[in-house]
């Protein structure tokens, strides 16, 4: 048996506790996401999932906030998935999800939900190469506002899923690991953990964590919207909410063992 170590963390365009990320200087961004970085490495995670990540926008003095944070947290491999896009002189806008990981990526694309040109969001589906097997992994973002366009958000995932094909076998992708911000709670009937969760338990017996402990907002945890979802033959041996206050998210930190053969 093998182990790999996942973590999901919204960033929130590197702003802190902050309200708004315009209202931070270049030298307070970078000094967060160095902060960010520091967490990364001490959380030993193979692969890191992000969201709210900017590759160039005004609001955070243009910082290339995943090529920062591959620089200094020593991450050999990273994607980044555009979901908002905004051309404007002064006012430009370009951010979505990142992955960070230590392990090559066979392949990977990014899929917005829509095209608004503020405050979009989408999923990233990557194949990451573990040895002699391929874990397919999707990084996501729902909507936060509504939860119908979230079950719409969860719909065009389910669609995606059930056409994408496993890069090594002839069969339907029914097994990636799912994670990231759901802005939903898992208890709620009739939202996105719970859509989700009713189609990929119809496909094979699968896991969400974390259990219990919330993960927003990170000052006072009230609510639990950020989940790793883990099929089988992946075994959890830990998970933990990282208490930290460098989003007003607080990061998901799983670790688990797989075989040899997936």
């Amino acid at each position: 048996m093998n182990s790999l170590r996942v973590l999901t963390f919204n960033i929130a365009h590197g702003r802190g506790l902050s309200l708004y990320q315009g209202f931070q200087s270049m030298k307070r961004i970078e000094r967060n996401l160095c902060r960010i970085a520091a967490l990364l490495k001490e959380s030993k995670a193979d692969v890191v999932a992000l969201q709210e990540v900017d590759q160039d926008s005004f609001w955070n003095k243009r910082v290339d906030c995943l090529q920062f944070l591959q620089e200094k947290a020593g991450f050999e491999h990273a994607l980044m998935g555009v979901n908002t896009r905004r051309e404007h002189p002064r006012r430009n806008l370009a951010y979505g999800n990142g992955i960070l990981s230590k392990y090559p990526v066979h392949f990977w694309e990014n899929n917005p939900f829509g095209n608004a040109t503020l405050g979009e969001k989408g999923f990233m589906y990557a194949e990451i190469e573990l040895k002699n097997e391929v874990l397919p992994f999707i990084n996501l973002h729902l909507d936060y506002r509504s939860r119908r366009n979230r079950i719409a958000q969860i719909e065009q995932l389910i669609e995606y899923i059930s056409q994408k094909r496993h890069p090594r076998r002839n069969k339907s992708l029914i097994a990636p690991i799912i994670c990231g911000d759901f802005n939903s709670r898992s208890a709620r009937a009739g939202d996105a953990v719970g859509h989700l969760f009713d189609y990929i338990r119809s496909h094979g017996n699968y896991g969400i964590f974390p259990k219990s402990a919330a993960t927003f907002p990170a000052h006072l945890p009230q609510r639990l919207i950020d989940f790793i979802f883990v099929p089988e033959p992946f075994q959890p041996m830990h998970c933990e909410v990282v208490k930290t206050y460098l989003s007003d998210h607080r990061p998901v930190l799983l670790e688990f063992k797989y075989p040899d053969a997936l």
